[in-house]
């Protein structure tokens, strides 16, 4: 009998119900660990062009308090889901650095 260490869970790139986090348990081959690269690549490029507007909205003197409320709250999404990914691949990281899949 050949004993495997347990995958450990991904932390996906999106909450569930009640904004509670979403883990899978995959080998990181399948159809939801793709659509999960996926969303991540979609979520850093949008805070990367976010990160792009806003340096232009500060170097407008004309900017409105409501504009930047707008973005700052656009920006803590951003923040919020480059975090959640950061987490993710953190742990999986090192879950391969301790013998886990892939080692």
């Amino acid at each position: 009998m050949t004993h495997h260490a347990p995958t450990p869970a991904r932390l996906l790139p999106w909450a569930g119900p009640e904004g509670k986090p979403c883990y899978l348990l995959t080998d990181g081959s399948g159809r939801l660990s793709r659509a999960a690269d996926t969303v991540e690549s979609v979520q850093l490029r949008m805070a990367g062009d976010l990160l792009d507007h806003v340096a232009d909205m500060l170097d407008d003197p004309d900017v409105t308090s409501g504009q930047l409320r707008y973005v700052l709250a656009r920006m803590s999404e951003a923040l919020t889901d480059v975090k959640r990914i950061a987490e993710s691949r953190g742990a999986r990281l090192l879950a391969h650095a301790d013998g886990g899949p892939g080692r």
